[in-house]
């Protein structure tokens, strides 16, 4: 039997087994915005040991006064640009942004729980 996580207010679990399976399906698709905070900024051009100016000019675009990090053409659609395709995995999965890491819990999903179903294999309604 496998591990589900659970959440308040979601009537959905999640089997983090099923990424093995998914090849970032969350990672590519439609376009979206994936924003980061100062702090996980700070922590990326660390691993990366990159200036500040430099991951912002390569990895992200502002938004207002957000930043969010880039997307590049792909398949019809788009991928993050951490996304390795060849590896089917995030090259920055350990200091991936807390909006990645709370996928697929994020509120949108809460009342379009089949559009999570569609993005996500993991995905298990309760």
């Amino acid at each position: 039997m496998f591990e589900l996580i659970k959440e308040d207010g979601f009537n959905f679990a999640f089997d983090p087994k099923a990424c093995k399976k998914c090849e970032g399906s969350c990672c590519i698709g439609e376009s979206g915005y994936i924003w980061v905070t100062l702090l996980e900024i700070k922590t990326l051009c660390e691993s990366l040991k990159i200036s500040k100016n430099e991951f912002i000019n390569k990895y992200l675009i502002k938004i207002g006064y957000r930043y969010s990090i880039k997307e590049l053409d792909f398949n019809d659609g788009f991928k993050c640009i951490f996304f390795d395709i060849d590896k089917k995995c995030c090259s920055v999965y350990e200091n991936r942004p807390i909006q990645c890491k709370k996928f697929p819990f994020w509120d949108y999903f809460k009342n379009n729980i089949s559009e999570a179903e569609k993005e996500c294999l993991g995905i298990y309604r309760l």
